[in-house]
């Protein structure tokens, strides 16, 4: 008898100030906020939010959430 284990959900929340506001290309590589990463989707919401509502002034700054498992193991499901 074989165990499937559970594929981790991991989640990285990272963000900083972009070049364009159409665009995806940051300004500074070097200033990136890496915020964390966290094991499921609304944990790591959670987070993108707070920093998201936490520099709504500057309309330059973005955050994103990653899926790292779907980078990972993109033939495990719900990747």
């Amino acid at each position: 008898m074989t165990t499937t284990k559970p594929t981790q959900l991991l989640h990285l929340v990272f963000g900083g100030e972009l070049t364009h506001l159409d665009g995806t290309e940051f300004r500074d590589l070097s200033k990136l906020d890496i915020v964390g990463m966290y094991p499921n989707y609304a944990s790591a919401f959670a987070a993108w939010k707070a920093k998201a509502q936490g520099t709504v002034d500057n309309a330059h700054m973005r955050y994103f959430i990653v899926h790292l498992h779907r980078l990972i193991d993109p033939e495990a499901p719900g990747s």
